[in-house]
């Protein structure tokens, strides 16, 4: 069983698998665990009430407050090889660069994205679909979780020269005027999410959204919702 049975955890994170997670795998962990989904409850304040020993960031979308990563050992997830990959977007970095494999880095929480001593790694395929990805990420998360809970395991520091990715832009998603059938289909899958923008082309005053690509042979076959599109601001 994870964690000291009197011991305080946090997991903050918004991704609707990782939610599902939470609920089925905390309950059957030691220790009193609290899900974080907002950050007006991420607040200094409110996390020296509960007095974690550690705080967790499967997925999070916000800056967190720098006195909570100084005074509390927080540990975000990372999905690739750092010091390779850091930064913004690294699914659709990896795919983009032809990378079938990569790890999930464990990482303490620094002022420098990304740049934290690490954990633990473990290893994550990239086969399927962006939301197929997620779902096998985030169960080999919540493995990690309760594995550093349990073990009270010490990072070390990153070693290596840093590869650093850019965040992708929404406009990146239209589907490519070249390439080759394969990185067609690998564009489609890698933006194919629950809560992500789908890669999409526009048709005059309609915009055509791409999911569900399988290689059916000599062809990518996909899913096609078309919605009109939002007309450009003065």
């Amino acid at each position: 069983m994870a964690g000291s049975p009197k011991q305080s955890y946090v997991v903050a994170t918004i991704k609707p698998w990782n939610l599902s997670q939470f609920a089925l795998r905390m309950p059957h962990l030691s220790g009193r665990w609290h899900l974080i989904e907002t950050p007006d409850c991420l607040t200094p304040a409110a996390i020296a009430l509960l007095e974690p020993r550690y705080i967790f960031f499967p997925h999070w979308s916000w800056k967190v407050p720098e006195e909570i990563t100084r005074d509390f050992e927080c540990v975000c997830f990372h999905m690739t090889d750092v010091p390779y990959g850091r930064g913004g977007s690294p699914l659709q970095n990896l795919i983009v660069r032809g990378h079938k494999e990569t790890v999930i880095s464990a990482l303490r929480m620094t002022s420098s994205m990304d740049a934290g001593p690490v954990y633990m790694k473990t290893g994550l395929s990239l086969d399927g679909s962006a939301q197929e990805i997620f779902e096998r990420a985030s169960t080999i998360v919540f493995d990690m979780i309760a594995e550093i809970a349990l073990k009270d395991i010490s990072p070390v520091p990153q070693v290596g020269e840093p590869v650093v990715f850019k965040r992708r832009r929404p406009e990146e998603s239209v589907l490519p005027d070249r390439g080759t059938l394969e990185s067609l289909y690998d564009h489609i899958r890698m933006l194919d999410a629950d809560t992500y923008p789908r890669a999409f082309l526009i048709h005059n005053r309609f915009r055509l959204e791409f999911s569900g690509a399988v290689r059916n042979g000599a062809a990518v076959e996909a899913t096609v919702r078309i919605v009109e599109n939002e007309p450009e601001k003065p």
